[in-house]
């Protein structure tokens, strides 16, 4: 499998083996990617003997980041692989116990610690609105309390940079993207960033790792560096098209931008597949680089433009004569939203709803269940949650959430990324035109959360 930069040569890339499976993250333990505060609650509880209680807790939004109209279900593989790897191995106790974070009865109860219980969630690649139970975990409270931070650094990271990047997509219209903001983040997020970026709907990343473990396509030419290397830029372009052909992209504003497309031509002949700008007044030069291009007989030659893009500069460009964007800091810091403001609340022990009663931060009690419902023409037209039961059908709801982990192991034959991208293509189809404005405004779909189901003699629903 190759892929290419928009405009650019062909470079390899990693490729999924058609399983549905990927190159699973670090296999060390993630039982400390966690908050103290969580063994101290596992402490008590076993302590008091309420470990034991069988809980459900639920991940939602009160609200979307300013602006955003809806959200994006990202990191959900990736979660799943941490928890598998959430083991409390000899050195991880070893640490507790030094550091003298818990007793020797919690000590012993962590060193046999695995995930027994179930996950439901909404797919990965759905996207979701305010209150949207986006995942649902289920186990008694000794299993499942420990792992609220570990999903919430997950979710909250991915599901922020896939809407930023969703946004993205759709201002660039046809136009490919690739990510390239790993320069711009910690290593291990420029990761999660690439993937969620593929999610949302690029084209490619810049980063190789991403390519080998999720099988992304891969892409990149040259950067400023190269051009300074050489004793002009006409030999840095000659260098560059004789190791990569006239299919290469050359970057031309390391000096000036109209000589530089006029050397570019020089060497590589009207045949040269793109070149990229990377600074200035995007609209204006690319405008002007057209112009030159066709004027010197390079009329197939792409213009690829980078520097700061955001969704807003995207669809500023969108009458310009561009071909593709390279897109990195606004991308890996979600584009002014770096968090999507997900919470993990508890809302049923042993079967019976329980709910925060904080004026600011009140929660629903009770299980929910989720429906979209759509006209006849797919448009979707409401997000309806129930409390403790399904909702009641109507004709075009599609019920949401899925089995993700069942008595503690991941369900089979999940979608993959790919799949995923393309489940997220699909919602993002479904919603209402003014669902996907860039403007500040209303949730893309209202959400109407049924009242909860009565309880009956017995205790039976």
């Amino acid at each position: 499998m190759t892929a290419s930069t928009p405009g650019g040569t062909a470079a390899p890339s990693g490729a999924p083996d058609g399983s549905g499976s990927t190159q699973r993250n670090d296999p060390r333990s993630t039982a400390l990617l966690t908050d103290h505060y969580e063994l101290t609650m596992l402490r008590a509880a076993l302590h008091d003997g309420t470990a034991q209680r069988r809980c459900t807790f639920e991940v939602f939004a009160r609200r979307l980041p300013e602006g955003r109209r809806y959200g994006v279900v990202a990191g959900t593989g990736r979660l799943l692989d941490a928890i598998e790897a959430f083991r409390f191995d000899e050195e991880v106790l070893g640490h507790l116990r030094e550091r003298d974070v818990v007793d020797a009865a919690t000590l012993d109860r962590l060193a046999g610690y695995r995930f027994g219980g179930d996950v439901d969630g909404y797919p990965e690649g759905e996207v979701f609105f305010p209150h949207s139970p986006l995942l649902t975990v289920t186990g008694t409270f000794a299993e499942a309390v420990v792992l609220e931070t570990l999903v919430l650094s997950i979710l909250n990271h991915d599901c922020a940079v896939a809407a930023a990047a969703a946004r993205m997509v759709t201002a660039a219209g046809e136009r490919p993207l690739i990510e390239m903001g790993s320069r711009r983040t910690h290593e291990d997020a420029a990761l999660a960033c690439s993937r969620a970026a593929y999610l949302a709907g690029f084209a490619s990343t810049s980063n190789l790792e991403a390519g080998r473990r999720w099988g992304i396509p891969t892409a990149g030419t040259a950067a400023h560096a190269f051009t300074l290397l050489h004793d002009s830029e006409r030999d840095a372009f000659a260098a560059q098209v004789a190791a990569l052909g006239t299919g290469t992209t050359l970057l031309v504003d390391t000096y000036d931008i109209t000589a530089g497309i006029a050397t570019a031509v020089e060497v590589a002949g009207p045949r040269l597949g793109a070149v990229r700008i990377d600074s200035g007044d995007l609209a204006v030069l690319a405008v002007q680089a057209r112009r030159q291009l066709d004027s010197l007989g390079a009329t197939g030659t792409r213009i690829v433009v980078s520097g700061d893009l955001d969704e807003f500069a995207l669809a500023a460009l969108a009458a310009a004569p561009v071909d593709g964007y390279g897109v990195g800091t606004s991308l890996v810091v979600g584009s002014g939203a770096p968090t999507a403001g997900l919470v993990y609340k508890l809302v049923e022990v042993e079967g019976r709803p329980v709910a925060k009663r904080s004026t600011s931060k009140a929660t629903q009690g009770g299980r929910k269940h989720a429906v979209r419902r759509h006209k006849p023409t797919g448009t979707a037209t409401e997000e309806v949650l129930a409390v403790g039961a399904p909702v009641p059908a109507e004709p075009g709801d599609v019920a949401l959430q899925v089995p993700l982990v069942r008595g503690g192991r991941r369900v089979p034959d999940l979608p993959d990324l790919h799949a995923s991208r393309e489940r997220l293509r699909r919602s993002l189809v479904s919603l209402p035109w003014d669902g996907l404005a860039l403007s500040k405004g209303e949730a893309a779909v209202p959400t109407t959360v049924l009242p909860p189901v009565p309880a009956v003699a017995g205790g039976v629903r």
